[in-house]
């Protein structure tokens, strides 16, 4: 709990700031008045039952200040009366992990005395945004001072006021001397060691832990393969005829690493306490909307919208525009086989050491315009998949990650997947391979690493400035605390870095036989991940909510289907080799029921 900073509340009792509400600058009295007493009223009332005060300017404020910031805390009853509500679950003195109740607190292992220290801050800033999202609509028909603001009975007060752009954001502070600890032992000091999950976990929730778990394990699951393939790229590059034997490593490796990635990730869920977690109830997410209704399971006024409606607009719209673009990427694909082929007659013609350079430059064009167009993809996904109107963030989830990862997985490996087996030229493969995964993760690293941080600088230099006073030197003003943070970038959630994840996996386990340092350059893009990972998440965003999380969700599914593809692709590529064609020479239909067979 971050103490040394503390306010008042409007009854006179301090409490630590552990949560910023800003509002617009021109909200209206009655609106904001409303809004403060529903957060502290109590909860048989319909309230938060929380404490919250207005932020006062400190002294180098200014009359550009949004007046409309706020700082929401709680009471340590509230709180772990907060931590039973949410389902917490904590280490009972018997070393079993149990559900948290108030009634039987002194029963756990860490509570002691008051309880003073039970709770990580991650987990008050959760309970206290349940608590926010919880405030529901009673008998007010709209938003006091907004009339066609429409308030539904039952449903979330924060939700609407978002999605009418009422509330600007809802972020907890971050806290100095615990931020400084974690950037230490995390990234400042780079050293051959594990991450420490527990500190980041403690810091930012099981989400983001598990996140850097992955990252953490499927890193060192490559190194076997980097050290195989270093040897194997060395003394036996230029014959592609003897690939068969690290293709089978690969159908083995794709396989097992992910069903022990299973075993540790559930062991790290245990020790964490959300393994036997139950999911909370889903509200509608707040973009959803539809005619008002009742809701035929919780018996509440709330928007419908027609499952029909929805599944013509997925059918009729989203499944039509996402074939357009995979017939965008063959397009896009074809053209780089004319420039690869146009580069060759070139070189073929007078081969010198720049005709020799010329043969990389379409490969190079290729993978910056397939990183382009994924990029436009994922703001057309993003826009169709909320067009669709799904009630549920979950669903919402599945439907984005479902079209992202259809699209990126055609435009990266479609062109690979045809030199190997239309044109079948190993050459051609290992060039291209090596080529998209290079550039590729050079511009990762600029996008994900370098441009965040220069985007801060050149935004706000003088905040950057104070932000890094906060973060590592003396205490700032609450005021300046909050100024300084609410300026800061908002993490958008590990969505984009699972992705990445995912083609680096694709690109190892499809095609790395052919090019088997693709492991090494993958591990050392990951090493550097951690690192500019670890930086945005302490230095350039907005600390995030702790989201509880028992596993990595669908991206566990959509690893696994890569797999299987990886399974067909390395039996495919070792069925072609000469090794196996020579023992079926005069029989094709032979070679393909062995290669079928040996995939089952």
């Amino acid at each position: 709990m971050q103490k040394s900073l503390s306010v008042y509340d409007s009854d006179g009792s301090t409490f630590a700031p552990l949560v910023v509400i800003e509002l617009v600058s021109e909200t209206k009295e009655e609106a904001i008045a409303w809004l403060l007493n529903r957060v502290r009223d109590k909860q048989q009332d319909g309230g938060a039952e929380l404490l919250v005060e207005q932020l006062t300017p400190g002294a180098q404020g200014t009359e550009k200040d949004n007046p409309n910031v706020y700082v929401v805390g709680a009471s340590w009853q509230r709180l772990l009366y907060g931590a039973e509500d949410v389902g917490l679950f904590k280490e009972f003195k018997d070393g079993s992990m149990r559900g948290f109740t108030y009634a039987n607190k002194h029963n756990f292992k860490e509570f002691q005395g008051d309880g003073d220290g039970f709770l990580s801050m991650a987990e008050c800033q959760y309970i206290i945004k349940h608590g926010l999202d919880n405030l529901r609509a009673k008998d007010e028909a709209h938003v006091p001072g907004y009339p066609k603001m429409k308030l539904y009975p039952g449903k979330s007060v924060i939700r609407r006021m978002q999605s009418k752009g009422i509330l600007v954001q809802v972020f907890p502070l971050h806290e100095k001397e615990e931020l400084k600890r974690l950037s230490f032992s995390w990234f400042k000091k780079i050293k051959l060691s594990f991450q420490p999950l527990d500190d980041i976990r403690h810091y930012f929730g099981e989400g983001m832990a598990l996140y850097f778990g992955f990252l953490e394990y499927f890193t060192l699951a490559l190194i076997p393969m980097a050290l195989i393939g270093i040897p194997y790229y060395l003394f036996d590059w230029e014959d592609y005829d003897k690939f068969t034997v690290f293709a089978g490593f690969n159908l083995v490796w794709c396989t097992v690493i992910l069903e022990l990635w299973k075993r540790l990730s559930a062991s790290l869920a245990y020790g964490w306490g959300t393994l036997s977690r139950k999911k909370a109830f889903e509200e509608p997410r707040p973009g959803f909307h539809g005619v008002l209704g009742v809701n035929p399971v919780t018996g509440r006024a709330e928007p419908l919208y027609s499952n029909a409606k929805r599944q013509l607009r997925i059918y009729l719209l989203s499944v039509p525009f996402v074939l357009l673009c995979l017939y965008l990427s063959l397009y896009v694909m074809m053209i780089y086989f004319d420039m690869e082929g146009w580069a060759l007659m070139i070189h073929d013609e007078e081969p010198t050491f720049w005709t020799g350079l010329l043969l990389f430059i379409p490969s190079i064009i290729y993978a910056v315009v397939i990183e382009i167009m994924n990029l436009i993809y994922r703001y057309a996904a993003e826009f169709l998949t909320g067009w669709e109107n799904h009630r549920l963030e979950s669903t919402f989830q599945n439907h984005l990650v479902l079209k992202v990862l259809v699209f990126n997985f055609f435009n990266c490996f479609a062109s690979l997947f045809y030199i190997a087996f239309v044109m079948q030229d190993m050459v051609l493969l290992r060039q291209s391979l090596a080529t998209l995964l290079i550039t590729s993760q050079i511009l990762n690293q600029i996008m994900e690493a370098f441009l965040p941080y220069w985007l801060q600088r050149r935004r706000n230099k003088k905040a950057h400035k104070r932000m890094i006073k906060t973060m590592e030197d003396k205490e700032l003003p609450l005021s300046e605390q909050v100024k300084l943070e609410a300026d800061m970038s908002t993490y958008l959630g590990t969505f984009d870095d699972y992705l990445e994840l995912f083609l680096l996996f694709g690109y190892v386990s499809l095609f790395s036989c052919v090019y088997p340092l693709a492991a090494v350059l993958v591990v050392l893009n990951n090493v550097t991940e951690v690192y500019s990972d670890a930086f945005k998440m302490c230095k350039v965003f907005k600390r995030p909510f702790s989201e509880p999380a028992a596993n990595i969700g669908v991206w566990q599914l959509a690893f696994e289907a890569m797999s299987v593809i990886a399974v067909v692709t390395n039996c495919a590529l070792i069925g072609m080799s000469p090794q196996v064609k020579s023992y079926f020479p005069e029989s094709e239909t032979q070679l393909i029921l062995w290669v079928v067979g040996f995939e089952s």
